[in-house]
């Protein structure tokens, strides 16, 4: 198909979208089942339900330009996917390495999402589809929550990764820890002191 106008650019771009939507639902679905955090792994299966309605709304954004609904192949998501399935099969991450990768996995996917909504929103813009607008400004919020939440969490499920790689390898515990358990001993310690004084 030539894109010679704004009209085929912007099926083009709805294309996009609708077959990285529909890409991403599958990925979020193996992602819920790779995070152990209930809080990320509830977003996560949220999100799906989410992206069946962006899903819908970019079917809907179709009819509002008087086209059939169709999936343009987007080699972008797919690069991000592929990422993923390569570095599970080349690195053989432990599982909470796996995590600590999808959350770096999951803000991608959601930057290029929303890169590619504030695109397609400009150019309906440009054309006065404020219908188009509108449920692609829908979609967009929903991708911005979700990068937000991600990054949010991010110093916390790190955190996680953390304490479960030194339980897995029996490492020491951490300085805060040991400062901890020596004030604990100190203290044991003064009572007893103070009996031999007397």
């Amino acid at each position: 198909m030539s894109v010679t106008d704004l009209h085929a650019l912007l099926k083009h771009e709805l294309g996009d979208l609708l077959y990285a939507e529909k890409t991403i639902l599958k990925a979020l679905k193996k992602m819920a089942r790779e995070v152990s955090a209930p809080d990320m792994r509830e977003r996560i299966v949220a999100h799906q339900g989410e992206t069946e309605q962006q899903i819908q709304n970019l079917e809907r954004a179709f009819e509002a330009i008087g086209e059939r609904a169709r999936a343009q192949k987007c080699p972008g998501i797919l690069g991000i996917v592929q990422e993923h399935e390569d570095f599970v099969e080349e690195e053989e991450p432990s599982k909470p390495i796996l995590e600590a990768f999808d959350l770096g996995a999951g803000l991608r996917i959601e930057h290029y999402e929303i890169a590619g909504y504030r695109s397609a929103i400009a150019l309906a813009k440009s054309m006065r589809r404020a219908e188009v607008v509108e449920l692609l400004r829908a979609n967009l919020e929903q991708e911005v929550a979700m990068a937000k939440f991600i990054e949010g969490q991010a110093a916390k499920s790190l955190q996680g990764v953390s304490g479960m790689l030194a339980q897995a390898e029996g490492e020491t515990p951490t300085r805060g820890a040991r400062k901890t358990t020596a004030r604990k001993a100190a203290a044991k310690r003064q009572p007893a002191a103070a009996e031999r004084a007397d």
